[in-house]
């Protein structure tokens, strides 16, 4: 008789560690994948801000060019933060909000040259939740939002 005698190494541990190696990689990967979620969210909100604002101008154009705080008593800028402020809740947030005209502000008579209209909301520090993300990124990220309409009321003179 053969009496062959086996040594099994030793791997005490060696799951326990993979675990943990595993799991701390998945938790920032997740964390990663909810920081972009909010930012993508926010894009979309500030996108449909603009939009609104846009809209709304398109049809009751200013006398000037704008830029918005969310203290403005225009009518526009009250549109536009009144769809931003419902996301935008961070206190110590940079929210930029700029209305731009190109041309007359009012319907164009040439099809071909229409005037227009440009809202711009700069996000300019949103802040990310995930400390490990902030030493590739920094701590907060800019967002922007622009939306360009054409002005279609009131009839240029």
């Amino acid at each position: 008789m053969n009496n062959v005698i086996q040594f099994k190494p030793k791997e005490r541990g060696q799951s326990m560690v993979e675990l943990a190696l595993t799991i701390t990689l998945l938790m920032a990967l997740l964390a990663g994948t909810i920081d972009l979620g909010r930012a993508f969210f926010t894009w979309l909100a500030m996108r449909d801000a603009a939009q609104e604002g846009a809209s709304y101008a398109s049809i009751n154009p200013s006398s000037a060019n704008l830029v918005c705080p969310a203290s403005s008593t225009e009518q526009i800028c009250k549109r536009i933060w009144a769809n931003l402020g419902q996301v935008v809740r961070d206190a110590d947030a940079v929210v930029n909000v700029t209305v731009g005209y190109s041309g007359l502000h009012c319907l164009s008579a040439d099809p071909n040259n229409p005037n227009k209209i440009t809202v711009l909301i700069d996000y300019t520090n949103f802040k990310l939740t995930m400390p490990f993300l902030g030493v590739f990124v920094g701590d907060a990220i800019p967002i922007r939002a622009t939306i360009n309409d054409t002005i279609i009321a009131p009839t240029c003179n």
